[in-house]
């Protein structure tokens, strides 16, 4: 069976110019009264999105990626901003959309985007800290909660079940990636992205078949076990 090119879409700080042929939609998001759209997009300033497309891209090869750049100068956006990036996902054909950002409060216009894009069949993934309180879009019903798990090797995913995850995935980015600082949920998130991407690369695949998927792919089950 011939591969399937799946579109992704990352809403981060930009992509980078090695992954350009990947690339087959692009657009800048400005803070406004309605979270509107504007700009070209430029280079991703902070390395974050480019090193969680790169981790998914590398996991599924096949994929296309759509590119909404929600953050500048520094890792700061508003609900609205991700909000109308989801929106633009999801008109732009997205299949599953990679969230590797964590809001402390509920947003009503967030939420909408989320329903709409769920409705529409499209897979949405977000990082959630593996303890601790509910951040959004992550608690948002519907929506893929993803975090790190250190357990897990690059091609190895957990089936965490808990209050706070869904999902845990490999924490770190591979060497030359991204600023080796960017580790925990963000890369966990987008490391289940890529095993998802690869998975819809094979066929597509509703939510309810990707979280089948993912539990019987899954090595470890339960969250990690800590000494104290």
């Amino acid at each position: 069976m011939a591969e399937r090119a799946p579109r992704v879409g990352v809403v981060d700080s930009g992509l980078p110019e090695a992954l350009a042929a990947r690339v087959v939609a692009a657009r800048v998001f400005v803070a406004g009264p309605e979270g509107g759209a504007s700009g070209t997009v430029v280079a991703d300033r902070l390395g974050h999105g480019s090193a969680i497309a790169g981790i998914i891209a590398g996991l599924a090869p096949q994929a296309h990626l759509l590119n909404a750049q929600v953050f500048g100068e520094r890792l700061a956006t508003t609900p609205s901003r991700i909000a109308t990036a989801i929106d633009w996902l999801v008109d732009e054909g997205a299949e599953l959309i990679n969230l590797s950002l964590g809001l402390a409060r509920e947003h009503p216009a967030l939420a909408h985007a989320c329903e709409r894009a769920l409705a529409a069949g499209v897979v949405l993934c977000a990082a959630t800290p593996a303890r601790g309180g509910p951040v959004w879009p992550a608690a948002i019903p519907g929506v893929l909660r993803m975090t790190g798990d250190a357990r897990c090797a690059v091609e190895e995913i957990s089936h965490l079940a808990t209050a706070q995850a869904d999902f845990g995935g490999h924490v770190r980015a591979p060497a030359g990636v991204g600023p080796s600082v960017i580790a925990g949920a963000s890369v966990g998130c987008a490391h289940l992205s890529g095993h998802i991407a690869r998975l819809l690369s094979v066929r597509p695949a509703n939510l309810a078949e990707v979280r089948a998927r993912l539990v019987a792919q899954a090595r470890y089950h339960g969250p990690e076990r800590r000494s104290e």
